[in-house]
């Protein structure tokens, strides 16, 4: 509200709080303090369309959390499905959408699906739609006349379908159907646009597809047994949504992402460990050249610009709702000047490393145009100021015009205030013109003690309003003349504004490919960087890779998590596959670090397949397209299995599933006699070597493991006295000593109880006593 008073005898006073002001945003390529960050946006969504005919797979699905679908070219599957199963594992659906017309493998699937009550996460809700809603003509009626904002405007019909055509794959017919169907459901729920009006369709940022070809196999036991993942409850209050966070595990160390993309697609990789060996070694060069010492400064440099990278999928589904923030603008500007700041750093390095290419010429002019034109155009003070967008001068002159009117109406009012004054009462002492948004210009005036009553209000000439703190408020012939002449500057400003706004969000939106492109690369510049710091930070080593090898061969290993828990970690070799043998089979005492061993194996093998370096002197790692564990028994009364039924059935997963080129790691499932794990006895102690030999373990120690442990001396001693006999062949008797203190002390509790026996009184009833406490207590005592 603006304001503006003149009392008698006094200078008119006071500046004008609510007009807009003219300023400009920092020359800086980056705002400064004040900018507020990209606030959290709701967790994402995924929902899955899925098409099953003649042994092939049609997959598309949805992503909120960028608002881009990403679909699968037809693939084939087997009639169990594992194909779609794994989709399932590695996305978890909120919502799996698919025909209702299906055949009987697709049919014994989703009811599979349906009737895990505790499957974790929650399972998907299931939609079956007509199968008219599949078809492929009508399908690709939607695809092609989708509102897509990554589509000019300007291209013709023709131009259109040629581009789309050079993402999706229309010859794929499963998946073409699939895209069909899953606009339909996204049309009919309205995903993210629920309270909108109808006529705002679903916002699609971009097409992606996704293979799952290449990939090593992983099932959720593994993840958890080698503790790649590993959730945690969160211990703040204010996180209670998500619930939790990252524990000690193999992703928790290596992330050092610093933006968000950059974690997620750590993430997707380590759900996608794969056997591209082109793919594998491109990430291994990225990291050896920053591990190269001259070139710690531009890693940390490039580490720097991508903690700017925000949320664009985010700004730019806003942009499409219109539901723009002043933030956005900010947080857009910034991650724009950021990726011009990796695109100049990056035409530095060396282009035979096809990530900086890429980098180097795909950050293209347009990220300088958008960062150019929002420059120029927005006022981030300003805009900051009054909690909305505003343009900076220059840009268009009606609104310098109307802002300059605005601004000189302090002056200007002072001096309709004193005009009015004259005319009013001499008891009123004062009075203000204001002006008031949407409503226009008012003569103010103090509330006199006479006016008690609404009557009271009533002045000649002018027409009452509304009273606030203790002001009255009216409209006079001059206010009147001031609406007619001046309008509703603010508003109109307000309305040029953004109209602005949305010119530029349209020149935005018609550029959201390299902006989306830009996220892409610098999210897979920063999980290298990350892998990068993380193989610097740990002694990691560059892993080999040899497809005609089925096995490992690792030299002087170490498991990545326990070396940064224990105080000492004893490096240990595995050479396995060729002419070393395909079987090995780790005997040793409690404790000496079997299961350590065999994890660390599994863990090197995995972070290898993912491209990262790893923690041992030297690897080779061959041929392996999965990895299955029996380490740990995943017990869970929901199962309504014995732990040894979970065992079972974990080793029978690898026993149907494994190849020649699976790794299989068990533990403690039957015995064997090939390597141990070295010991040595010192007196009455004994030292664990935690070093790998080869040789057969004549014991268990299991007694030094119990004392160890802090078990008590006795309890130890009659272990070893009923193991020795045990191996003998001889009885177990009960120990008398034990017996006769046993005895002694049910003796003492029994005439503890006869002494505080009040035979005086009347209520005793010696006959219930006798039967109820003496006698059960003589079987323990005779």
């Amino acid at each position: 509200m603006a304001t503006v008073g003149a009392t008698p005898g006094r200078t008119p006073q006071g500046p004008v709080p609510g007009a807009a002001s003219a300023s400009f945003a920092s020359p800086a390529p980056v705002p400064g303090p004040g900018e507020a960050e990209e606030e959290e946006e709701e967790p994402a969504e995924i929902h899955l369309c899925v098409l099953w005919n003649s042994g092939y797979l049609g997959i598309a699905y949805y992503d909120t959390s960028d608002s881009t679908i990403h679909f699968m070219p037809d693939a084939p599957d087997h009639e169990s499905l594992k194909l779609l199963q794994r989709v399932l594992d590695e996305i978890n659906p909120r919502t799996v959408v698919t025909s209702a017309k299906q055949d009987e493998s697709m049919t014994r699937f989703l009811g599979k699906l349906a009737s895990q009550e505790h499957r974790e996460p929650k399972r998907p809700e299931l939609i079956f739609l007509p199968s008219v809603d599949f078809g492929l003509e009508i399908s690709k009626q939607r695809l092609l006349s989708g509102n897509y904002s990554f589509i000019p405007d300007s291209m013709t019909t023709t131009e259109k379908i040629l581009f789309l055509s050079s993402i999706i794959p229309f010859d794929c017919l499963l998946t073409v159907r699939a895209l069909g169907g899953l606009l339909k459901f996204l049309g009919r729920r309205r995903i993210g646009v629920e309270l909108e009006d109808y006529n705002v369709s679903v916002p699609i940022l971009g097409f992606k597809k996704f293979v799952l070809t290449h990939l090593v196999s992983i099932d959720q036991d593994t993840y958890g047994v080698l503790q790649i993942f590993k959730s945690e409850s969160h211990p703040s209050v204010y996180k209670v949504a998500s619930g939790l966070k990252e524990g000690l595990s193999l992703f928790g160390i290596l992330n050092r992402c610093r933006c968000k993309w950059g974690e997620k697609l750590l993430r997707l990789w380590f759900r996608r460990p794969t056997q591209d060996l082109g793919e594998l070694n491109s990430r291994l060069d990225v990291i050896q050249f920053f591990l190269l010492p001259q070139n710690l400064d531009m890693a940390q440099m490039l580490h720097r610009l991508l903690g700017h990278i925000k949320n664009v999928p985010l700004i730019l589904k806003r942009m499409k709702l219109s539901h723009t923030k002043v933030s956005d603008w900010q947080v857009l500007y910034k991650t724009v000047y950021s990726a011009l700041g990796l695109r100049d750093a990056c035409r530095s390095l060396p282009q035979s490393i096809q990530l900086f290419q890429d980098i180097s010429q795909e950050f293209s002019d347009d990220l300088h145009h958008i960062a150019s034109l929002i420059g120029k155009v927005v006022d981030f003070e300003g805009s900051l100021a009054e909690n909305r967008f505003t343009v900076l001068p220059n840009i268009d002159p009606e609104i310098d015009e109307k802002k300059r009117r605005l601004m000189g109406l302090p002056s200007f009012l002072t001096e309709v205030a004193r005009k009015e004054l004259e005319n009013l009462d001499s008891r009123i002492p004062s009075c203000s013109v204001i002006y008031i948004p949407l409503i226009g210009f008012l003569l103010s005036i103090p509330r006199l003690p006479s006016m008690v009553e609404a009557s009271d209000f009533e002045i000649e000439g002018l027409d009452f309003m509304f009273l606030s703190e203790e002001k009255l408020h009216y409209r006079s012939a001059r206010t009147k003349e001031l609406d007619a002449l001046l309008g509703d500057l603010h508003c109109d400003i307000r309305d040029q504004e953004t109209l602005l706004m949305y010119q530029l969000q349209c020149q935005v939106l018609a550029r959201a490919a390299v902006l989306t492109r830009v996220l892409d690369l610098a999210s897979r510049l920063d999980v290298l960087l990350a892998l990068a710091s993380a193989a610097r930070d740990y002694g990691y080593s560059r892993p080999c890779y040899s497809p005609r090898l089925l096995g490992v061969r690792i030299q002087n290993g170490r498991h990545p998590l326990m070396e940064l828990c224990a105080r000492t970690f004893v490096p240990n070799s595995a050479e396995c596959g060729g002419d070393k043998g395909r079987v090995k089979v780790i005997t040793g005492p409690n404790s000496s670090g079997k299961s350590i061993y065999l994890k660390q194996v599994g863990l090197i093998t995995f972070m290898a397949l993912v491209g990262s370096f790893v923690p041992a002197e030297e690897a080779e790692i061959g041929a392996v397209d999965a990895i299955f564990t029996r380490i740990h028994s995943c017990e869970s009364i929901s199962l309504g299995l014995s732990t040894f039924m979970i065992d079972l059935n974990q080793v029978a997963k690898a026993v149907n599933n494994a190849t020649e080129q699976s790794l299989v790691l068990i533990d403690e499932f039957g015995k064997g006699t090939n390597t141990t794990m070295e010991t040595c006895e010192d007196g009455n102690d004994l030292v664990f070597f935690y070093q790998v030999c080869e040789g057969v373990a004549n014991a268990s120690h299991a007694s030094h493991t119990a004392a160890q442990a802090g078990l008590p001396d006795k309890l130890i001693a009659r272990g070893k006295e009923v193991s020795d006999l045990i191996r003998s062949g001889k009885s177990i008797k009960p120990v008398k000593e034990l017996l006769k203190e046993k005895q002694m002390e049910n003796c003492q509790i029994l005439v503890d109880k006869f002494l505080k026996l009040d035979l005086e009184d009347p209520n005793l009833d010696l006959d219930i006593f006798m039967s109820q406490e003496v006698l059960p207590a003589a079987t323990t005592i005779l």
